[in-house]
C-alpha cells in the first residue's frame, strides 16, 4: 500500500474528511469530526511509514503480541491506539482491516443523529 492507496481507501468511507490539525506533516482522517487514522507524510517520504489507528483495548494487546510492526500508539492513548508500521509483518489486507476497525469504532461512538446524517 502506498500513500495514494491509503488516501483513497480512507476517503472511500462515508463521512470521512482529511485535516492537518497539528502541523503540515501529520495527515489526519476523521469521521464525524473524530480522528480514526493519522500518518506522517515525511515518514512516507523517508520510506518508514506508519499509521496511528484506534483499536479495541483487548484486541490492541493481542495485536501487539502477535505482530512486531504493531506497537502502542505514538503520542496517543496507549490503551485505545496502536501505531502500525508498514513493510513489516502486517499485510496490506490486515492493514485495511485495522483501518476499517478504527473507522467503525469511531463511527459507533458518534451520536445516533450524526451517524444517520453520515449514512444519508
Amino acid at each position: 500500500m502506498d500513500i495514494q492507496q491509503l488516501y483513497e481507501f480512507c476517503q472511500s468511507k462515508k463521512g470521512v474528511t482529511e485535516h492537518f490539525p497539528f502541523d503540515e506533516d501529520t495527515l489526519v482522517f476523521k469521521v464525524g469530526g473524530k480522528m480514526f487514522c493519522l500518518t506522517s507524510l515525511s515518514e512516507w517520504e523517508k520510506g518508514t511509514p506508519s499509521l496511528n489507528l484506534k483499536c479495541n483495548p483487548e484486541r490492541a494487546l493481542e495485536l501487539r503480541a502477535e505482530y512486531e510492526a504493531i506497537e502502542p500508539g505514538y503520542h496517543m492513548s496507549k490503551v485505545h491506539w496502536n501505531t502500525v508500521r508498514f513493510h513489516g509483518d502486517v499485510s496490506d489486507k490486515m492493514m485495511c482491516e485495522l483501518i476499517n476497525h478504527s473507522y467503525e469504532l469511531v463511527f459507533k461512538s458518534l451520536t445516533k443523529k450524526l451517524q444517520q446524517e453520515i449514512q444519508e
